[in-house]
């Protein structure tokens, strides 16, 4: 699969590793093609970088992981996005987000042309995207939106990223209840204390 990521930090750069080491090529999408975040990933098979518009055109599938405040800005620079799946990894915290928005996901909406949005890869941190391997278990992941299309694909990106599971949490109207799930995680390994190595798993009997 062809994926831009849009935002080459630590959640961007972590699922670049992790999707390029199960085949998938990754075009990293950057306004500076000389001093850019992560640079490092070039290194690694599979991984390239070119200009936002460039990696948008040449990918099937887009993440965006940009700091939510610039949510609205990096999304009207993708481009034409008709035909396009947009995963949303960000997340609104303490008011920080796009200006006139609840979440990103919904500034994403309103600011590109496709409809095919979803949210996920927002929940936890990137140490776990890094590594979802607690012990024998993987973590799960989770994902909401209308489209159907793209949460088949962020399901199949979540199993390749090695979660054990993508739950799926609803439709559109659940974008505010995943940003504040991932506040949940915030809370527990920052204002906790409790540090970044936690993380969640749906149990059943």
């Amino acid at each position: 699969m062809n994926i831009a990521i849009i935002g080459t930090g630590n959640v961007g750069g972590a699922l670049a590793r992790r999707w390029a080491g199960k085949g998938h090529t990754i075009a990293l999408g950057v306004r500076d093609m000389e001093n850019f975040k992560g640079k490092e990933l070039l290194s690694v098979p599979g991984i390239k970088a070119m200009p936002v518009q460039q990696a948008v055109s040449s990918s099937a599938v887009v993440l965006l992981a940009t700091p939510a405040p610039a949510a609205i800005e990096s999304a009207r620079a993708l481009g034409n996005t008709e035909g396009k799946i947009i995963i949303d990894a960000m997340n609104t915290v303490m008011g920080r987000g796009p200006a006139g928005f609840s979440n990103t996901t919904d500034a994403i909406l309103a600011n590109t042309a496709t409809r095919d949005v979803v949210k996920c890869f927002n929940t936890t941190g990137a140490n776990n995207m890094d590594n979802p391997q607690y012990g024998d278990a993987a973590i799960d992941m989770f994902m909401a939106g209308d489209s159907k299309e793209a949460k088949k694909v962020a399901r199949q990106l979540a199993l390749d990223a090695g979660f054990a599971e993508c739950y799926d949490m609803g439709g559109n109207d659940r974008f505010q209840l995943m940003e504040q799930f991932a506040f949940v995680w915030i809370n527990l390994a920052m204002f906790q204390g409790m540090g970044r190595n936690i993380a969640f798993k749906l149990m059943k009997r």
